[in-house]
């Protein structure tokens, strides 16, 4: 594998990233969807935000995606050609367990990089670039990818600091893109898939933390994990959104009411 990414032409490396990140979005998106719509059905978990989606959100999500796929897919020529100038380099035959220790290690980089770039765009001067991304405020499964260019280029460079750094497997490699696919799918998912977790299985609950964070905008910047939040002092509590969701409810009850006979 490490041969036949090295003996590419940029422009096949542009192709197959494109069609790499592609397949992720819609795969995995899909996957998503069918989930939040089996689970009810076995009695497990439930929507986290029961506000509706907005109107035209999946349209604008799938929109600014495709882009993002795009900016994605043409930028895997920037790994390629740190390799080919020599700037990085790949493992050669490594054994399992150096693969497992660099998986874990972009895996917790990942949540570094990914928390630093997602406080930035909440500041001032960048909010503007991240304010397409709320307007789903009510997450949903494809708006995994629903960036900006800039916030897309943000976070989509989050293998270049180690590559030059560090000789990492192909295998760790590619599985952090996987990893972020799946579980940015499990964050804008809207659905507890873990409903009767205790306190100290909190750190699986990415839903219902990426949850709150939409529903409240600020708070909870983290990807996965919430150990960046806790150190930071962004953490949300669990309630957080109670205020909103309670709103909406009420004004749904109303409406009901005020359509009684």
């Amino acid at each position: 594998m490490r041969e036949a990414i090295l003996d590419n032409r940029w422009h096949d490396i542009m192709l197959w990233g494109c069609a790499f990140f592609a397949c992720l979005y819609v795969g995995f998106g899909l996957l998503d969807e069918l989930l939040i719509r089996l689970m009810p059905a076995l009695g497990h978990g439930g929507r986290l935000d029961p506000r509706p989606h907005g109107r035209g959100q999946l349209r604008r999500e799938l929109a600014l995606s495709a882009v993002s796929v795009l900016i994605f897919g043409v930028g895997s020529v920037v790994p390629w050609g740190l390799l080919q100038l020599r700037w990085a380099s790949l493992a050669v035959d490594p054994p399992w367990w150096r693969i497992a220790l660099e998986t874990f290690a972009l895996v917790a980089w990942n949540e570094v990089h990914f928390y630093a770039n997602h406080w930035l765009l909440h500041t001032r001067a960048l909010k503007r670039f991240h304010a397409p991304h709320h307007h789903s405020v009510v997450p949903s499964p494809w708006s995994t990818y629903s960036f900006r260019p800039l916030e897309a280029l943000m976070l989509g460079n989050v293998l270049l600091l180690p590559m030059l750094l560090h000789a990492f497997s192909v295998e760790a490699i590619l599985f952090l893109p996987v990893f972020s696919i799946l579980f940015n799918n499990v964050g804008h998912s809207n659905y507890d898939f873990l409903p009767d977790a205790e306190r100290d299985r909190w750190w699986l609950n990415a839903a219902r933390r990426h949850h709150l964070h939409h529903a409240c905008f600020h708070g909870n910047y983290g990807f996965m994990f919430p150990f960046m939040d806790r150190a930071c002092g962004t953490a949300l509590s669990p309630d957080a959104a109670k205020a909103q969701i309670d709103r909406h409810l009420e004004h749904q009850l109303e409406q009901q009411a005020g359509h009684a006979p």
